[in-house]
């Protein structure tokens, strides 16, 4: 008995190709869909600690950062209402915690965090746990000769 296998590797080379080929395309989602939110939490710890360094008085400064935060993260298409800084001295991790440590006095370092949580799309809510928590950190370093302002 002979058969005519002719048109069959075709038939599995689409097979195999499209079973390899949509795990793959996925995962390249995914890993966009993180470093996005790693690239839009960075930027935006930088530009609320250059907005909070220029502003003139440390009430202003705060609304300047939140504002300068929330501009930069919608900016990458990120919607995020709950992200605010967080303020740490320069040898305290993010993840520690703490508030305070910002101050506009001339030569004081203090650093920004802004964490987000990231939902990696298509993995339902129980097997995701609490997503992927990013976390964007930038160093501010008050200008040494800063005068005429009020502090």
């Amino acid at each position: 008995m002979n058969r005519d296998d002719s048109g069959r590797a075709m038939i599995e080379f689409v097979f195999l190709g499209i079973l390899t080929l949509v795990p793959l395309i996925y995962l390249v989602i995914a890993v966009a869909q993180v470093e996005r939110n790693v690239f839009a939490a960075t930027q935006a710890a930088r530009e609320a600690g250059r907005a909070y360094a220029t502003a003139d008085d440390p009430l202003s400064a705060e609304a300047r950062a939140n504002y300068a935060a929330h501009l930069a993260l919608a900016d990458q298409g990120v919607d995020a209402p709950d992200a605010s800084p967080r303020y740490v001295p320069v040898s305290t991790p993010c993840s520690a915690g703490g508030t305070g440590a910002q101050t506009l006095d001339p030569g004081a370092d203090f650093a920004v965090c802004i964490t987000r949580v990231v939902i990696v799309p298509g993995v339902p809510r129980y097997l995701a746990g609490h997503g992927i928590v990013v976390t964007g950190r930038y160093v501010v370093h008050i200008d040494d000769f800063r005068t005429g302002r009020s502090r």
